[in-house]
């Protein structure tokens, strides 16, 4: 990248060009929601559409991968945090860093043990009571998307 001042040229080297890049919260807002986009808005929902596969063996298999799904998150998130604190980003940023975090705690401590024993009643033959559960782990799931493509974005054409 060269810009030029009073024909004083400045050249950036491909290592800070690289540590700029990573030191930009972009890239782990746009990994973690194409994680989570790939497996909670299409790769789950289809599996549910798979006629030869019985619905609890259906709901089994999706209770382990948003399981795994909460644990890679925690791993962004930590990640984000990060890079939001060494990139200096932190007083523009910690909002949002901390809203992530309320939502991926709800998820993985409230939402999922309930969703996976609700599961558990389903796969054992019985019907498990009315809950909201579901509607709100979806909803979260779309504010957590929402906010990632909105800080990935913002960050990224921030100077």
């Amino acid at each position: 990248m060269v810009s030029s001042t009073r024909n004083v040229v400045h050249y950036t080297s491909v290592k800070q060009r690289i540590l700029n890049a990573l030191l930009n919260p972009a890239w782990v807002c746009f990994l973690w929601a194409g994680m989570t986009m790939g497996i909670s808005m299409l790769a789950v929902p289809t599996l549910f559409t798979a006629g030869s596969i019985a619905r609890p063996v259906v709901l089994d298999v999706a209770r382990v991968v948003f399981t795994a799904l909460n644990k890679a998150e925690v791993v962004a998130l930590i990640a984000l945090l990060i890079t939001i604190r060494v990139g200096g980003r932190a007083r523009n940023w910690w909002g949002f860093g901390a809203v992530l975090t309320l939502i991926v705690i709800a998820q993985g401590v409230w939402l999922i043990p309930e969703l996976s024993a609700r599961t558990d009643m389903i796969i054992a033959g019985g019907t498990p009571p009315p809950s909201m559960a579901h509607a709100i782990y979806s909803t979260l799931e779309l504010v957590k998307v929402g906010l990632l493509l909105f800080v990935g974005w913002k960050t990224l054409s921030a100077p």
